[in-house]
């Protein structure tokens, strides 16, 4: 729309800023924005050029790269550039496969550690939600020691994930008898129940930081729908990471359309119920 051209324009995103500004984000982050995206990167971050008091995206880019305030700005970086579209039950067969067969077999052993589980890209909460309603249905939560983490490189997401209120759109798979057992209504939001959230352990997490190497000592980990944003590069970074750190059976779930086989040899790809997931080698 005029805004986008208003931005591009007035604030200069010129073909070597959005270059500059391109790969120091990819490499901080991870994510890639080609040619075809300059115009959508120039809009998520236009508002946080204007907010601090920059006429151009170039004086924006010296910041993040140079500034000694620039770790306090990445963050926000963040929040820009969150992709925040997720909802209940999304792809639920990975969720039940878990239950119902990588669990069991796990819980088999004498004096079995607990069960960690860690959502990488959580979002706005609800997949770790949809995780922990699945396991107090199957009675898993009761019954066995399971630890439920979940993170996102976006503060201002893992903030609403904290609050644990929703509207009308994210349950639009959940069925509506599972919503009427673990949510209040609140005039037109939802609430989850504080038993169910308070089970889950939120952090801010870039997927390139530090900070994931002690959340990939995870027996299963969720990394659904957040390596389309990535270089084939990074996503091998981070697969490199999981596969180092990741506890046995070391399953690792991603997105249904993605696929992992070109990236890496380190996880094998395997059926599991009728989901497939792929199993550090």
């Amino acid at each position: 729309g005029g805004g986008l051209r208003f931005y591009t324009d007035t604030l200069g995103l010129s073909t070597q800023t959005f270059a500059l500004l391109r790969d120091l984000i990819h490499e901080r982050t991870g994510m890639i924005f080609d040619d075809a995206k300059r115009d959508l990167l120039a809009d998520k971050l236009s508002a946080r050029v204007v907010e601090r008091g920059f006429s151009s995206f170039l004086d924006y880019y010296y910041l993040l790269k140079y500034d000694p305030s620039a770790s306090e700005e990445w963050p926000r970086v963040m929040d820009a550039l969150a992709v925040p579209e997720t909802y209940f039950w999304r792809e639920i067969d990975q969720i039940r496969a878990l239950a119902e067969h990588v669990l069991p077999r796990y819980f088999e052993k004498p004096n079995p550690a607990p069960f960690r589980i860690w959502s990488a890209a959580c979002c706005t909460g609800e997949e770790p939600l949809s995780i922990l309603i699945m396991l107090k249905e199957t009675g898993w939560l009761e019954r066995a020691p399971i630890e439920v983490h979940a993170s996102d490189a976006s503060p201002a997401l893992v903030a609403r994930a904290k609050l644990g209120v929703y509207r009308e759109r994210s349950f639009r798979a959940l069925p509506q008898e599972l919503r009427d057992k673990y949510f209040t209504q609140e005039g037109g939001l939802w609430r989850v129940s504080p038993d169910l959230l308070s089970r889950i352990r939120f952090s801010t997490a870039n997927l390139l930081g530090a900070e994931v190497e002690e959340l990939a000592a995870a027996h299963a980990i969720f990394c659904r729908n957040v390596f389309i944003y990535f270089s084939p590069e990074s996503i091998r970074r981070v697969l490199g990471v999981f596969h180092r750190r990741m506890l046995p059976p070391g399953c690792l779930l991603v997105g249904v359309s993605e696929s992992l086989l070109r990236f890496t040899d380190a996880f094998r790809l395997v059926e599991i119920g009728n989901a497939f997931a792929y199993i550090k080698a």
